[in-house]
This record gives C-alpha cells, structure tokens and sequence, in this order.
C-alpha cells in the first residue's frame, strides 16, 4: 500500500483489522482514511486533525486542504522537507471506520451499535495503521482542539516515538464549560424528529446537527471578532450574523454525519490525560520529547491560563500565547502570528 515513488501525494486508506477498545469491545475490522504528502524519505510528520476536520490538511491546488495555509511546498510544514501523513479520525465519517460504516457481523450501518471510543482508542488506531504504512518513527505530531488531545496522548501512550509535539489551543483536560456546550449540542441532534433514534435517512440533513455547528461556532470565535464583522448589518433575510450561522450549520449538516458527531463529542468529553495515571500534573511529567504549547486569546473552552498552567509543569515544554479576536479558531488562520513559532520549533536541534 505504500507509496515508494520520490513524491508522495496520495490519498488512500489502510486496514488494520481488530481495534480493542478502552472500554473492552473490540471493533473487528478497523480502516483509516488518510492523506500522504511529501518525499517518501523525509521525516515524518503527523497531523492529527480537529473535530469537523478530516484527512484533507493539504489537498489541491483545486481543491485546497483545512491547513494549506500552514502546510505546503515552501511553507511552515514545508512539504519540500517533510513528509505529513492526516488520519481521517476513528469514529469520523470521511472514510474512516465510524458510526457510518457497515458492520461486518450485520452487514449494515454500525449507527448507534458502533461502541463508544475515546482519544486513547483514536490514537491507537493510527499508531497500528502507521505500523502498517512501515512507519516506525515520527518527527513531530501536530494538532489543534481534538487533533491536539490526540497529540497529548500520543505523548503519552507511545512516548518514545515521536521527537516533538505542537499542542494547539488544547487543555489537558477539557473543561466542565466545554462538556456543557457539548450537552447543547447533543441535545439539539437528538431532539430533532429527523434523527430517529440514529436511523436517519442519510440523504437528508438534520437541522439538529446544523444547530449543533452554530453553538460551536459561537464558541470557536469572540465577541470581538462578531462585533467587527457584522456590526449589527443586516440583510432582506435578517441579521447578517444569523445568516452566517445558518449558512455554516447547513454547509456543516450537508456533509457531516450526525450520529459520527455525537460520538466524537463524547469522546472530547472523555478527554482527560490524567485519567488512571494520578491526575494531569502527575501526566505531565511522563513526557519524554520536546513540546510546543500554544494559546489563543478570547479562546472560550481551551483558556490560555490553563494551557500556561500545563506548559510551566511539563519538562521540555515551550508556551507560546497569540493574540487573537479568531478565540479557539486561532489555530486555523492568522497562520502570520503563530507560524513562525512552530517552524523555528519543528527546525531546531
């Protein structure tokens, strides 16, 4: 299955059979989507993507990846120089197995009979499916929200196989406030007469889901950042930012599986590197390479204190803090404030 060209760019997806789980059931036949960029012979960086996010961190010129701003020929993750591998998550609905998927013991949708994962389960399925990709060291793993709770337990799990990780707008823990919105957002799918239990017709899109995406995106950006692009305007059809919401939760709800986005909140809910090993200060100190923390201010779930409080207590451990009005979504653009920090990082002895 690998690619042993020179020029990798190639989107393709790996099989790695049975997945025990956390919680004991094992999955019996596990697949990852992911993407594959770079010189077949360069160091390997790993891209663990966000809650909405998939495989596609670079993608085409035609069709540009979620991080094509950051990663690229000539850019900060230089493709040039390194080789980025992105997993679509376990539990994603982009290829991946997931919720979506057909079980191979009923031979239909998993839907709400796929058992319940959590960060440790994600990140375990790509460490197999890297030993399948003949991959057996990695320069740097990378990630921001969900991709950096991935990241944190990558660090934890597999300790020695990696020589650096980037944390992005990521807590050790996440916060009761994120667990509550969360709450909302689940409510908001599972009472929506369209989801039937988990048995909604996948060819149509649940407005629950589409709320669900506006209570995120409130979250993800301040209330800097709305005042300054929607100043009260208003449109024939309303409030300029009640469009924009109601159009990324339609844009979201057309492509997104509502039973996959259920299950990956919960499995942010779950995040806790503390967890069975003494607490999250007691976690820290199980780090054994170089890390890169990064805050983003007006970041109502991920606080930047939080993240300093995890950064002064973990060896190795540089903290770098962005201001910003973009809040959590820092991480996805004003690449200018923060970018150079994470090369100089990725770069160094």
């Amino acid at each position: 299955m690998e690619n042993t060209s020179q020029e990798l760019g190639i989107v393709d997806h790996v099989t790695i059979g049975p997945l025990p789980l956390e919680s004991g059931e094992v999955l019996p036949q596990v697949t990852l989507t992911y993407e594959r960029v770079g010189p077949s012979s360069a160091p390997v960086i790993l891209v663990c993507h966000a809650l909405t996010g998939n495989h596609r961190t670079v993608g085409t010129p035609s069709n540009p990846g979620w991080w094509s701003g950051l990663i690229g020929n000539r850019k900060t993750i230089d493709t040039s120089e390194f080789q980025v591998i992105t997993f679509n998550v376990l539990g994603g609905c982009n290829g991946s197995t997931g919720p979506s998927s057909i079980s191979p013991i009923t031979n239909q949708p998993y839907r709400l009979s796929f058992p319940n994962i959590t960060i440790r389960d994600m990140v375990h399925a790509q460490f197999f499916a890297l030993q399948k990709l003949q991959i057996h060291k990695l320069h740097t793993i990378i990630g921001g929200s969900l991709g950096g709770m991935q990241a944190l337990e990558w660090g934890l799990l597999y300790p020695a196989f990696m020589q650096r990780i980037v944390l992005l707008a990521v807590t050790p823990t996440l916060a009761d406030y994120g667990i509550a919105y969360n709450h909302i957002a689940k409510q908001a799918i599972t009472n929506d007469p369209l989801w039937l239990n988990g048995h909604y017709d996948v060819t149509i899109a649940i407005p629950g889901l589409a709320i669900a995406r506006m209570i995120g995106m409130v979250t993800y950006r301040s209330a800097a950042l709305f005042s300054e692009r929607f100043n009260r305007g208003k449109t024939s059809e309303g409030y300029s930012v009640s469009n924009y919401l109601n159009y990324q939760g339609d844009k979201l709800s057309q492509r997104f599986d509502a039973n996959s986005y259920l299950y990956l909140l919960q499995a942010m809910n779950s995040h806790d590197i503390g967890r069975d090993r003494g607490g999250w200060q007691k976690a820290c100190q199980q780090f054994r390479c170089n890390l890169l923390a990064i805050s983003y201010a007006h970041d109502l779930i991920y606080e930047p204190t939080r993240i300093q409080a995890f950064a002064s207590q973990t060896p190795n451990c540089s903290y770098q803090h962005v201001e910003t009005t973009y809040g959590h979504d820092g991480f996805l653009t004003e690449f200018e404030k923060w970018a150079d920090g994470v090369h100089d990082f990725l770069t160094s002895i």
